[in-house]
């Protein structure tokens, strides 16, 4: 009887023991991932952009790794999870805090994919014009909705320029507007995504690009983002020749800016330092890939809008713009 008792008592300590262990494990190997994903392989399957393009949500498997920690009674459980919390914090957390105050230097940009099916163009226009943008980026503009577009913003926005499916709605003059051609090799003629134009902001010239990069999909392959990437490269290389000092690019680039698939574009560009403004899809937004990134200038917040017509959310980013040179020019 004494043994049976001694072995009642020992039994569940030993199980909570090793419970705590494997909540410990998994809490170590969340912070691996979280901290050291550029070393996660892209292949095969493109694992490591599939897991990039989700780790904010990292965050919610650090909470519930701490309530199974707590509900169990593991010290070492609770311990070991420290460390996921504060790689998430130092990756994530500067996006939790509250927007800065105004710049005197500021631009309202909104970027929006208003969908090549979106039943309502003219409320989405509606809807744009309610954010105060100073300039306004659009994807799948396809006809007979770029009319509607067009006549909703033309007031607020007198100046705008369209290539292809992509258009730049504008409060300032707007010069110097070009195709960008970053279509893959693989797509047929006719493919049309990207724009460049030059805006007279009362701070300085702006170069705004506009670019759709190529769709991706998740299938039992893993993540097909080839031509994504491929034409991310080719944006990546137009901006590096630049010569415009301040460079604004929006557009539905069809990654996030964890994700290796965009370091073309977030290795010279700086990205959104405050809000997720998680965009698509529309109805359960699980991932931004609707961007606004800058050079010369801060990204100082960014926030999601009300649903439109489209399966993307609408966003809108506060940038300020740095100090120009006298000729908003780089130096040679």
């Amino acid at each position: 009887m004494v043994k049976r008792a001694s072995g009642d008592v020992t039994a569940p300590a030993v199980g909570e023991g090793r419970r705590g262990v494997v909540v410990a494990g998994v809490a170590v190997g969340l912070a691996g991932v979280v901290g050291l994903h550029r070393v996660i392989p892209n292949s095969p399957g493109r694992v490591g952009s599939l897991v990039e393009s989700f780790l904010p949500w990292s965050g919610v498997v650090v909470v519930l790794l701490f309530v199974v920690a707590l509900a169990r009674r593991s010290g070492v459980g609770l311990v070991a999870l420290l460390l996921p919390v504060g790689v998430w914090v130092h990756s994530f957390g500067g996006l939790l805090l509250p927007p800065p105050d105004v710049g005197a230097r500021e631009l309202v940009v909104v970027q929006h994919n208003v969908s090549d099916e979106n039943p309502d163009p003219a409320g989405t226009a509606r809807a744009l014009l309610a954010a105060g943008g100073d300039l306004v980026a659009l994807e799948e503009v396809v006809t007979p909705a770029l009319a509607v577009y067009e006549d909703v913003l033309r007031v607020d926005y007198p100046h705008h320029v369209v290539h292809g499916t992509v258009g730049l709605w504008s409060k300032f003059p707007v010069e110097k507007e070009q195709l960008v051609d970053i279509r893959p090799r693989a797509f047929e003629e006719g493919w049309s995504r990207g724009l460049r134009a030059v805006v007279r902001t009362p701070y300085g010239d702006v170069a705004a690009y506009v670019a759709h990069l190529p769709s991706v999909r998740v299938g039992v392959r893993g993540l097909a983002s080839s031509p994504r990437d491929e034409s991310a490269r080719m944006l990546g290389d137009i901006v590096r020749g630049e010569e415009v000092k301040t460079v604004i690019l929006m557009g539905d680039l069809n990654s996030t800016v964890d994700d290796r698939g965009l370091e073309p574009l977030t290795s010279q560009l700086n990205v959104a330092e405050r809000g997720f403004a998680f965009s698509y899809p529309a109805a359960l937004p699980l991932a931004r890939i609707d961007q606004v990134l800058a050079r010369s200038a801060t990204v100082g917040h960014i926030r999601t809008l009300p649903a439109t017509g489209s399966d993307h959310l609408p966003v809108a980013a506060r940038v300020t713009l740095d100090p120009l040179q006298a000729s908003g020019r780089l130096a040679p």
